[in-house]
């Protein structure tokens, strides 16, 4: 049984990531701690490994249809990498219970910004 929610689990992020351009900790750390009962702190690693699967097909196929602009995100791959680094020493030393607050604050302000910006009127050109 739990293999068959491991692969809804990563149906579901796959189909969401290459729709909104979301996966990893936005769904499936939740998930994993919800549904599988991980810890928060396994929940993350195991969401940041999966993930790359997930990004690595999203950006070919965008990348396909002339839709990644590679320069920024090469820089802004490679100065993640150091900030992983940091944040994962930075969990590592935190109890489960702030770091899981923590996960929650950051998912309740990207909704926030999210509903802020969808309910402001667009300002392309072609959608006034």
């Amino acid at each position: 049984m739990t293999e068959v929610l491991v692969v809804v689990i990563g149906l579901g992020g796959g189909v969401l990531a290459g729709l909104f351009g979301v996966g990893g900790g936005v769904l499936f750390v939740p998930t994993l701690t919800l549904v599988l009962g991980l810890t928060q702190l396994h929940a993350e690693a195991t969401s940041l490994l999966a993930i790359l699967p997930t990004a690595v097909v999203g950006a070919w196929q965008q990348g396909r249809y002339g839709n990644v602009r590679w320069r920024p995100a090469l820089v802004i791959g490679l100065a993640a990498v150091a900030g992983v680094e940091g944040g994962v020493q930075i969990a590592e030393m935190l109890p489960q219970h702030a770091l899981r607050r923590l996960f929650a604050v950051l998912v309740l302000a990207v909704a926030a910004q999210v509903a802020w910006r969808a309910a402001r009127r667009p300002s392309y050109p072609s959608q006034r």
